[in-house]
């Protein structure tokens, strides 16, 4: 009989897509799982499937005094973390012809200050856990500048550049830092886009091979494996090269998407 304690997890963006299929295969292994999304209802659902394994802590992360009440609640019931997955976000597409700076305003506060605000939540109570771990899903598509994601690839570059700078200086505290940079997933975030997403990959695929990464804490999970091989190459080649690259991917005005 192991007298291992379960692993303790704070998971966001957990109500739909890679959140929510990961949510899964944490609570199949018989972790803990704090849960957060703007949308209460799939979390209760969890924790009424996952008797005594979830703590459902929902909220508006793009709020910080919630993200700190938050961060309070998994303090007074489990009083550490072990493992905090950043996996909230948002998307939307940016038309250069009506520019409009509001887009760039909500996909930034979404994707990046919403992590920091939990980062700043998640430090005190992964310092106080056991082997901590800190991940954050980032994109693929920082590899290489795409039309019309100006908004999103720049709160995603941000947010690998604010994990891999965190990397550095929570070395010496023992704390790992894993940027996850998956390709496209199928997900509520992606299935009204107006373009073929090549080499795509199902949320539940998506989350097993993150999960199935995690144990060895490596420095970036990026997938699917084909589709990195094609970018990254790409993303080492001179400027007027991606130009080139990216005009060929021009199309009609963009759609707009909502949260998750």
């Amino acid at each position: 009989m192991s007298l291992t304690s379960p692993r303790r997890y704070w998971l966001t963006g957990a109500s739909s897509g890679i959140g929510a299929a990961l949510a899964e295969e944490l609570l199949g292994s018989g972790a803990q799982v704090a849960l957060s999304a703007r949308t209460e209802a799939p979390l209760e659902q969890l924790a009424q499937r996952y008797p005594g394994q979830v703590l459902v802590v929902p909220g508006d992360l793009t709020n910080s005094q919630v993200v700190r009440e938050i961060g309070e609640h998994i303090m007074q019931t489990w009083g550490a973390l072990d493992t905090v997955i950043l996996n909230a976000g948002t998307c939307e597409y940016v038309d250069a012809k009506q520019f409009d700076a509001s887009i760039i305003e909500h996909v930034v506060r979404t994707n990046l200050l919403a992590s920091s605000y939990c980062i700043e939540a998640a430090l005190p109570l992964l310092r106080a856990g056991s082997t901590p771990h800190l991940v954050g899903v980032a994109s693929a598509v920082t590899y290489l500048p795409m039309p019309r994601a100006e908004a999103y690839g720049a709160s995603k570059a941000g947010l690998r550049y604010l994990f891999e700078s965190l990397r550095i200086d929570l070395s010496p505290e023992g704390i790992d830092v894993t940027v996850v940079s998956p390709g496209f997933v199928d997900t509520p975030l992606t299935e009204r886009n107006d373009f073929p997403m090549p080499l795509s990959w199902p949320a539940d695929k998506a989350a097993r091979h993150i999960f199935g990464k995690l144990e060895k804490r490596p420095l970036e999970i990026a997938f699917p494996a084909l589709f990195i091989a094609t970018l990254w190459p790409l993303s080492k080649l001179p400027n007027r090269a991606q130009l080139i690259i990216g005009k060929r991917m021009l199309r009609s005005p963009p759609p707009q998407k909502d949260d998750l």
